[in-house]
């Protein structure tokens, strides 16, 4: 494999609230906006030849949000869920759902499931959907597997395979929109050799000439791992 092929490319995808409010909308309108980039997104991704995308839906301190908010992004879930199953298999896109899953209601849970068996039989690239995901809670949820099992010392590999994440590479590159320049518990074990892009665009206006762009400066830079 080419050292410097792209295999995973995570997204923060921030800016989403700042967008609508800056159009006259509500907020929930800037996350309907923002899934509809999403999808472009990973049709850029796999043409690109990309298999792997990881997107940072959901935060476990998003519950936090208001009542509201966080009511229609649940019904944004079920909408995807229940409607969109069709047009993903068609793409040739699998799903996956990564975090702390059991904080959802039951209906969701069991979406989630349905959704990720229906893509995953024949497909060209993966979406990972990061919801209630926190890099912190994942590694130690990892750790805690780890002493229900009784295992002693362990390396770094056994340690990934109790990752939620688990068997996602660790992505090449991270992109943050929003303008903000932090990682806010992405992918924390997974993004210790991640190239990092942090773009002004919310992430509603995120385009295809800024996301080849990424992908450019990416293949210019050169990646030492220490070495």
């Amino acid at each position: 494999m080419n050292e410097k092929s792209i295999q995973c490319v995570g997204i923060i995808m921030d800016g989403n609230r700042r967008w609508a409010k800056e159009q006259g909308k509500p907020s929930f309108e800037g996350h309907r906006v923002g899934y509809d980039t999403l999808t472009q997104v990973v049709g850029w991704a796999r043409e690109a030849k990309i298999p792997h995308v990881v997107a940072y839906a959901f935060s476990t301190e998003n519950w936090q949000r208001s009542e509201d908010e966080v009511g229609y992004l649940m019904k944004l879930f079920r909408f995807v869920i229940e409607n969109e199953v069709d047009r993903i298999v068609k793409e040739r896109v699998r799903v996956r759902f990564i975090g702390e899953r059991t904080r959802f209601p039951e209906d969701l849970q069991k979406g989630m499931e349905r959704i990720e068996e229906a893509t995953g039989k024949e497909y060209d690239i993966t979406l990972h959907i990061a919801v209630s995901y926190g890099g912190r809670a994942e590694i130690l949820a990892a750790v805690n597997a780890l002493i229900l099992e009784g295992a002693g010392v362990v390396s770094e590999d056994s340690f990934a395979t109790k990752l939620w994440s688990h068997p996602m590479p660790d992505p090449d590159i991270i992109i943050r929109t929003g303008g903000d320049m932090r990682l806010s518990g992405f992918l924390t074990w997974q993004s210790v050799y991640s190239e990092l892009f942090f773009v002004s665009t919310l992430w509603p206006d995120f385009s295809r000439a800024e996301f080849e762009g990424i992908l450019d400066e990416f293949h210019a830079r050169e990646r030492r791992r220490g070495k």
